[in-house]
């Protein structure tokens, strides 16, 4: 009876578990699956989910739900003792713990890329999970409710500006989809005027998206600044202080929207906490088969996978290049390591993952993406019509299938639902005030429609 340890409950880690609970009988091994969140997150789907074509709860797979096999741990893996096959967990409540194991798998990811600018930290949401992309959504909602009622000056301008960091995959699809939300708004908005709706997306390299080829990035780049986005390339953010953006070419403005999508980088449980081997980016140094080490120095009972791990690429004639780091390969490289771990606990063969890419699709907003595969490159709304299908079939589970099926429906019936939930960010608010308004100290509403501390004290003390 082995027991195996997965770190980590996204792309590489669920799907491992979930084949591994198919392929090991139940008195071969046990499973057990360590991660902060109850589900894995479909990243492609955030897009859609910051748009509102999507509910955010379809965008995760629960991981209780379809592990039925695995213990499931919800907490953070804080540090990897091998040698000891021990790993320190935390959890929300109560002091950290022990666990041990036999076979450990490492599929952490990575963590998003924080770059030391003033006010990104303080104003800046990210675009990794669930949470951030529905706070991104509901955060231009409330602006559109707040501008339309405020009269033109500097303050309704911040409000109706939108400013995306990073220019690659994550960032233009976000992008396109929130400024696809936007346009669809100022049809129910006529106090707000479209040339006072302002998008601006900030790349400091010298071209957007990276995974297509030269000529798809450029017809992007030209798609975007057709529907009046402001696309900044070669350009960095210098600060972002108190919503006012200043930028490498020296042009400045308020934003009351920022979003940061400038990459991934090593998690630092595997860059800085385990004894296992990593290389100089801080990724965990994998043999092709996903077991951990070379193959001059294999460790044993250790494998890896994903995004915090460097997978040898044997479909590249170029030597020693890695897989990219996307869902395409974790999804795969979660079956292989399923497959290989059986394998190896039943005496048998492992064998190396290798897969070649399908290409790249990404949406930028309702009727409008890009695919490309090989020498076939789709622009506009049968790019789009491919993103969607695409993805619907890669999502896990016929339940998540049918669930956003169901979404998309009343979607092209009935347009977006755009009413904000942005309340539930402060659930007590409400019952604080009980039915006054909003004050501040001067007695006038507060911006974002909670109690100010004066108010409550009021209220609590009444």
């Amino acid at each position: 009876m082995r027991n195996i340890l997965i770190v980590g409950g996204g792309y590489a880690g669920f799907y491992a578990a979930w084949n591994m609970e198919r392929r090991l009988r139940r008195d071969e091994a046990s499973i057990t699956l360590v991660e902060p969140r109850p589900y894995m997150t479909y990243q492609p789907f955030l897009p859609e989910v910051l748009a509102g074509s999507i509910e955010a709860r379809h965008a995760a797979v629960s991981l209780r739900r379809h592990l039925r096999r695995t213990r499931i741990i919800t907490g953070w893996v804080t540090s990897v003792e091998h040698e000891r096959r021990t790993v320190t967990v935390r959890t929300s409540d109560g002091p950290p713990f022990e666990e041990t194991y036999d076979v450990i798998v490492i599929t952490a990811g990575a963590v998003t890329r924080m770059i030391p600018v003033p006010g990104i930290a303080e104003q800046a949401i990210g675009l990794k999970h669930v949470e951030e992309a529905v706070a991104i959504r509901d955060r231009l909602l409330v602006a559109f409710d707040r501008a339309a009622v405020l009269p033109q000056g500097p303050e309704r301008s911040k409000l109706l500006t939108t400013t995306f960091v990073g220019g690659g995959f994550t960032g233009v699809e976000g992008f396109g989809e929130l400024l696809s939300l936007a346009d669809d708004l100022l049809a129910q908005y006529p106090e707000i005027d479209p040339d006072e709706v302002s998008f601006h997306l900030v790349e400091a390299a010298d071209r957007l998206m990276p995974e297509v080829s030269d000529s798809s990035a450029e017809w992007v780049l030209t798609e975007l600044r057709r529907r009046r986005a402001r696309v900044h390339v070669g350009t960095e953010v210098r600060s972002a202080t108190g919503g006012r953006v200043e930028l490498s070419t020296g042009e400045t403005f308020e934003s009351g929207l920022i979003v940061w999508a400038v990459g991934s980088v090593a998690n630092p449980l595997v860059a800085r906490r385990t004894d296992l081997p990593v290389d100089e980016r801080g990724l965990l140094i994998v043999r092709a088969d996903l077991r951990v080490g070379t193959d001059a120095a294999p460790v044993w009972d250790a494998w890896g996978a994903g995004d915090g791990a460097a997978v040898p690429d044997l479909t590249s004639a170029v030597p020693r290049v890695l897989t990219v780091p996307n869902a395409q390969h974790a999804v795969r490289q979660g079956r292989r390591l399923a497959a290989n771990i059986t394998a190896s606990i039943r005496g048998g063969r492992v064998r190396p993952y290798r897969h070649r890419s399908l290409g790249v699709v990404a949406s930028l907003g309702y009727g409008r993406g890009v695919f490309e595969s090989g020498p076939i490159v789709l622009r506009g709304f049968l790019a789009w019509v491919v993103h969607r299908g695409y993805h619907v079939l890669a999502v896990p589970t016929w339940e998540r299938k049918i669930r956003v099926l169901a979404d998309w429906l009343p979607g092209l019936l009935f347009g977006r639902d755009i009413v904000s939930l942005d309340s539930v960010q402060r659930p007590r608010a409400a019952f604080l005030r009980g039915g006054r308004p909003p004050l501040t100290h001067a007695g006038e509403s507060t911006a974002d429609g909670t109690c100010s501390r004066a108010a409550q004290e009021e209220v609590t003390s009444s």
